[in-house]
């Protein structure tokens, strides 16, 4: 187990295979040092994640939405180690996108997404720091309440000897 996955299971957390792509995209690419992701969504076992991922977010279920983009973050990361075979080969967390499925009105998707934000510095420490943009949205695919992108730094692949 790398040292970044001993970090997710010690803060509580399992990183999931994974997923298959639902469409004609690629989880994550791969091109020079940055990965990139696809949306992920809060799903886990093929499911969204309840109470939080599914539907609309205002002020009430805000603290769930929250948790369910952290879910969101660890499927961002199985896609990252998909094409790295390790988490450890992450330089820097570049960017973080966060869209959120929001009710009329409401204009707390920053704190929806300090549940993914929180997490990276957990896992990640000083490399975690990121720049984000957090984007209220009318829906999202199978009625998600949030759905993120990812893009991370990685050290070059070591050549094979």
């Amino acid at each position: 187990m790398s040292h970044i996955e001993e970090r997710i299971v010690n803060a509580g957390f399992q990183l999931p295979a994974h997923s298959v792509p639902a469409g004609l995209y690629q989880p994550a690419i791969r091109t020079g040092n940055l990965v990139f992701t696809s949306g992920q969504l809060p799903l886990r076992d093929g499911k969204l994640v309840e109470p939080g991922g599914k539907g609309k977010v205002n002020e009430l279920t805000q603290t769930d939405a929250a948790a369910a983009a952290g879910t969101a973050l660890l499927n961002a990361l199985a896609a990252v180690k998909s094409l790295t075979g390790t988490l450890d080969v992450i330089e820097h967390i570049v960017r973080l996108t966060v869209y959120v499925a929001s009710e009329s009105y409401f204009t707390n998707q920053h704190l929806v997404a300090n549940g993914a934000s929180s997490l990276l510095a957990d896992f990640f420490g000083e490399q975690g720091r990121h720049v984000r943009s957090a984007v209220g949205v009318a829906e999202l695919p199978l009625d998600a309440s949030v759905e993120l992108e990812l893009i991370v730094s990685c050290n070059p692949p070591q050549a094979i000897i």
